[in-house]
């Protein structure tokens, strides 16, 4: 399994999907595993979670959104 390969895929994908994207936010195991179509091993999900939010920079844009959610009072 290249892990590498996963990542890219799901990036392009989630990128080209913005429905995709939020799901990916709430529930990052389960929409991977839907949207390419494969059951992650346990001991490999985590990681390819973790390469695909480190190359989407969630958690990066997450945090700033909330940031800048309260400047709008909402």
């Amino acid at each position: 399994m290249d892990i590498q390969k996963i990542i890219t895929e799901a990036v392009k994908a989630l990128t080209e999907n913005e429905e995709m994207l939020k799901a990916f936010n709430k529930n990052p195991a389960k929409t991977l595993e839907k949207l390419l179509g494969i059951d992650l091993p346990d001991d490999k999900v985590n990681a390819v979670v973790a390469g695909v939010k480190a190359k989407l920079g969630l958690d990066d844009v997450m945090e700033m959104a909330g940031k800048l959610k309260g400047l709008f009072g909402k």
